[in-house]
């Protein structure tokens, strides 16, 4: 096998008297889509910080594409890894349009208060295409709905021509059908453009069928990490899980696994 693009060695992330992250190592390989699941509060969010070079590793080591993202080479790191954040609420009055939002992934490569020429804008047009809002170019972004909104937010990484790409819970708050559609645009994207990827969810009705290898966290550990079949037999999910959580998630167990 191939060296790791993403090498996580004994990395503990700590916020004054909170450990987020309790050594934690983990390998990951190009072209891999990894699912990261667990109840909320488990450390899934700062696993993504970490490999993007934003979390605030106290202990171990960490290498993303080659770079030390905590020895300097932060933005550099983040030039090359779209990161994909839960719906944010935007004030309906701001006056910037979807277009504009998204040519903002733009300057993660190109650096602040540069220009943008015309090929920059055809690079704009053609994530919007790739995500199926054209025709909302230019519709204030706060006038969206919450699946158009995500995929604007998907649109803005792509213009970063990323090798790898983070979704932190990108369907949490909409709609079951967008939801589907969002996972379903996640999956077509990872193939299209031979990306990496990472998506971290509690609700197992959306992990993507494409996450073949699943991660799971608890209580800021890498508890255990194996295959969709492996990890998610309900007897391993009933011990990360509480029954509360186990009694909602068992209607949609059963489509998942297969």
């Amino acid at each position: 096998m191939s060296e790791p693009i993403v090498s996580i060695r004994n990395a503990v992330v700590s916020y004054r008297e909170d450990t987020a992250l309790r050594d934690v190592s983990i390998d990951i390989h190009r072209g891999e889509f990894i699912g990261v699941l667990g109840p909320n509060g488990a450390g899934k969010t700062t696993l993504l910080t970490l490999i993007n070079g934003l979390g605030q590793r106290t202990e171990g080591e960490v290498a993303v594409l080659g770079l030390h993202p905590y020895a300097g080479h932060g933005h550099k790191v983040r030039k090359r890894v779209g990161y994909v954040r839960q719906i944010e609420r935007i004030d309906p009055r701001l006056p910037i349009t979807v277009r504009e939002t998204v040519a903002v992934g733009l300057y993660g490569r190109l650096g602040w208060f540069k220009r943008l020429n015309a090929q920059h804008w055809q690079n704009v047009d053609k994530a919007l295409e790739q995500v199926g809002m054209t025709h909302l170019a230019y519709r204030p972004i706060g006038h969206l709905s919450g699946g158009e909104y995500q995929r604007a937010a998907i649109a803005r990484a792509l213009t970063q021509a990323p090798e790898i790409l983070l979704f932190d819970e990108p369907t949490a708050s909409i709609d079951p059908k967008a939801q589907r559609d969002i996972l379903s645009l996640i999956e077509r994207l990872h193939h299209e453009r031979n990306l990496t990827s990472l998506l971290v969810t509690h609700d197992l009705a959306t992990l993507p069928a494409a996450c073949r290898r699943i991660v799971l966290m608890k209580e800021g550990t890498l508890w255990k990490e194996g295959t969709r079949e492996e990890m998610l037999k309900p007897t391993t999910l009933a011990q990360l899980y509480d029954d509360e959580a186990i009694g909602r998630i068992a209607p949609v167990l059963t489509g998942i696994q297969n």
